[in-house]
């Protein structure tokens, strides 16, 4: 019963709603009704804000009581026949409309007053209350019937419109769908940029415009933070309606809290933007709730963000750095390492639990094809922090979690120690050029391997773009490919046995499963189709550079 309870901290609370979502006409809109326009009317008093007040009903009444009759968003219509003739009994007579949450005032001029009091528009401008004077007489009652028409119109599509909403994301939520294409989903449908965070404001997902990510996810926490402050101030009071608000949803179920759903400023929508917005949080609850104990968002968004920057799926360095920051991986000032880990699957929440214990914190996503399967892990650590052999043991056995045999089976190829995003890039494909070759096993525990000891994988990542390089690779290796291709040969794995053995040919026979003879038969075809003497030292060098850049062009 413990993650039941519902303290301060973890309650339900309804955001406060946007006038808007409640599918109600606005003064402004009524003042445009044909039945209104008649009466020819002049706004005396009305802010911005006060015009686009939404109106809830429309009231005839020409009684000085009239503020006790009324329950908030009225709009009244009067010819003023009743109120009070002092000045200051006026006066409180408008402030009572305002404190009873009156919509607007409409007078009718002609049958009581000839022009409207100084002291009525006077007041009515003091308390921000649409005030309206209409110059020639109407009908009162075709003037409600139009309004309360348009009212019930717009509610009624309002109603349908949220059927339509929650038939939606209540099919996602039976399907299982994940948590980034729910997201995906909520902002199509509300025409606006959409974040999922967690309870620590990290972003876990978001479908935000490529260009307004870097203004958006730069000091993402800071800037959450704040307008979960703002909402907090406004919890039980009237919105502002000012520009850049956020809409801000809780995402949880059964007195458990797990983030919020938020919604940058965008155009209205029929069903009220905050009812859409709850209909996605409701669906991302019932799918937490089904996934257990087991951490989906963070598999999903984080290996959502890591697969992004391997295919190079973002505007520019500086709109990445902050989105990656925003959730929750330190960049600057922090020592930066891309691994490929092999061997065994790991997850995104394990890769992060690991490198919690290294005081640091982790990404990571799903290995490019050519390397079979493999997890890239993007590792942050304070700059105070080694990551040398045993720091790196260390952090394969938090990844096995205990598990001696998964443990052994690991290999870390860890790409060179980088600072900042572009430089994390080169190190996670040195990573990744590395796993693309054989790794010695070692007598207890996880390999390690750095492309610090490789020079060569170094060299080929760094000018992997260059067409000269490519060029050699191709010219080098092409009779091989050829050969291979035409009758599904192995002569390019016999190769790369040969150059990961050099002046070992048995463990390189061993390495290729090829008997000694088939072995040799191989290099010696290799030789001739190539034209090279497979001893000379240079010709395996320039052999060994074109087939690791064959291999890192496979990206």
């Amino acid at each position: 019963m413990a993650d039941r309870r519902e303290d301060e901290a973890i309650r339900t609370n309804r955001p406060i709603p946007d006038p808007a979502d409640d599918g109600l006409p606005t003064v402004r809109e009524i003042l445009a009704i044909p039945s209104v326009a008649q009466g020819l009317p002049e706004v005396l008093s009305g802010t911005e804000e006060a015009l686009d007040a939404h109106v809830r009903w429309a009231h005839v009444s020409d009684s000085a009581g009239v503020a006790r009759l009324l329950n908030g968003g009225e709009l009244l219509l009067s010819t003023g026949s009743g109120w009070p003739t002092d000045p200051s009994e006026l006066s409180a007579f408008i402030g009572g409309l305002v404190d009873a949450g009156l919509a607007g005032l409409v007078l009718e001029l002609g049958a009581h007053y000839r022009y409207v009091p100084a002291i009525v528009e006077s007041a009515a401008r003091e308390h921000g209350l649409a005030l309206v004077a209409l110059h020639r007489e109407v009908k009162f009652v075709a003037l409600t019937e139009a309004v309360h028409r348009r009212i019930i119109s717009e509610q009624t599509a309002a109603l349908r419109a949220r059927d339509e909403v929650r038939e939606r994301f209540t099919a996602l939520a039976l399907r299982g769908s994940p948590a980034d294409f729910i997201v995906r989903q909520l902002a199509e449908t509300l025409g606006a940029a959409v974040v999922l965070e967690n309870l620590a404001h990290e972003v876990v997902a978001a479908e935000v415009p490529i260009a307004a990510e870097e203004e958006l996810f730069t000091r993402w926490e800071a800037q959450s933070r704040a307008a979960h402050r703002r909402a907090e101030r406004q919890r039980g009071t009237r919105p502002t309606g000012a520009p850049g608000e956020w809409l801000i949803v809780p995402v949880e179920a059964r007195g458990i809290r797990w983030g919020h759903l938020i919604a940058l400023p965008g155009p209205a929508h029929p069903a009220g933007r905050t009812s859409v917005l709850e209909q996605g949080a409701i669906a991302l609850a019932l799918g937490r709730l089904a996934d257990g104990g087991v951490d989906e968002w963070t598999r999903i968004g984080r290996q959502q963000l890591v697969d992004g920057l391997l295919a190079g799926r973002f505007a520019g360095l500086t709109a990445a750095s902050a989105r990656i920051e925003a959730a929750g991986l330190p960049l600057e000032g922090a020592r930066l390492f891309g691994i490929a880990v092999t061997g065994s699957a790991i997850t995104a929440g394990a890769a992060d639990a690991a490198a919690r214990e290294l005081g640091g914190r982790a990404l990571a996503g799903a290995a490019p094809e050519s390397i079979g399967a493999a997890t890239i892990v993007v590792l942050s650590l304070p700059d105070s922090r080694v990551f040398d052999d045993a720091a790196a043991h260390g952090f394969a056995a938090a990844l096995a979690a205990g598990d001696a045999a998964m443990r052994d089976r690991l290999v870390l190829s860890i790409g060179s120690e980088a600072s900042g995003l572009d430089a994390l890039l080169g190190s996670v494909q040195e990573a990744t050029d590395l796993a693309r070759g054989p790794a010695p096993r070692a007598a207890r525990g996880p390999v390690v391997r750095r492309a610090d000891d490789r020079p060569l994988v170094r060299l080929v990542t760094a000018l992997r773009d260059d067409h000269r390089l490519l060029e050699h690779g191709e010219r080098m290796l092409e009779p091989l490919i050829d050969y291979d291709l035409a009758r599904r040969g192995d002569l390019l794995e016999v190769l790369g046995a040969v150059l990961a053995h050099p002046g070992n040919r048995t463990a390189a026979a061993s390495a290729s499963h090829l008997s000694r003879s088939v072995f040799y038969q191989r290099l010696a075809l290799i030789g001739d189709l190539l034209g090279v003497d497979l001893d000379d030292g240079e010709t395996l060098t320039a052999l060994h550079l074109a087939l690791l850049v064959r291999s890192s062009a496979l990206r």
